[in-house]
């Protein structure tokens, strides 16, 4: 069936999308859901900077998913799961089950995250790409996100899952003032 990858960095309107997309369909009979990775405890609903939310599944895996049970179902946050949770979007897919994710794609190095390559590999349907304006030159072309830590770039070493307590800050940056490390 359709995957559809809605993707871009922090503030770009990902979440927007998927709400948009998934709003209508609470008035249709069409069996859907929506997932959101339980490591992201900033939120407790799938929500947008504009005011919209939805509910959502936490989760820790989408191994639980029954096929059977959904014509559509979201992700949000994809860039939270693990790679091994691409065996299940595949299941899903093949089961005739449209599947729309929305996360980051890129990494605080600029890298993109192996779920995502994963997910590249089953052939999405659509692709939509978002950006954000640059909150550094203010440009509307921020493609990265930048992790700050005590207001510098973080250019290695983090830990695996960033805690949200204020020591790491995320900022959309465009390519000419994203910080990379050289070597």
């Amino acid at each position: 069936m359709e995957l559809i990858l809605i993707l871009g960095p922090m503030k770009s309107g990902k979440s927007f999308d998927l709400i948009s997309y998934f709003a209508p369909l609470k008035y249709t009979g069409i069996p859907h859901t929506l997932f959101q990775s339980s490591r992201n405890v900033r939120d407790a609903h799938i929500w947008s900077r504009n005011g919209l939310e939805l509910s959502a599944n936490k989760v820790g895996s989408l191994s639980h998913i029954d096929p059977d049970k959904y014509k559509i179902v979201g992700i949000d946050e994809i860039h939270m799961f693990s790679e091994s949770d691409v065996t299940w979007i595949d299941k899903l897919l093949r089961n005739g089950v449209r599947v729309v994710v929305s996360g980051l794609d890129l990494d605080y190095r600029g890298q993109m995250f192996p779920v995502i390559k994963r997910l590249f590999e089953l052939g999405p349907t659509e692709v939509r790409y978002r950006r954000a304006v640059c909150e550094v030159c203010r440009t509307p072309d921020a493609r990265y996100t930048q992790v700050l830590h005590h207001k510098a770039a973080l250019l290695d070493g983090a830990p695996a899952c960033l805690p949200d307590d204020g020591t790491y800050e995320y900022v959309p940056v465009c390519r000419a003032c994203f910080v990379k490390k050289t070597s």
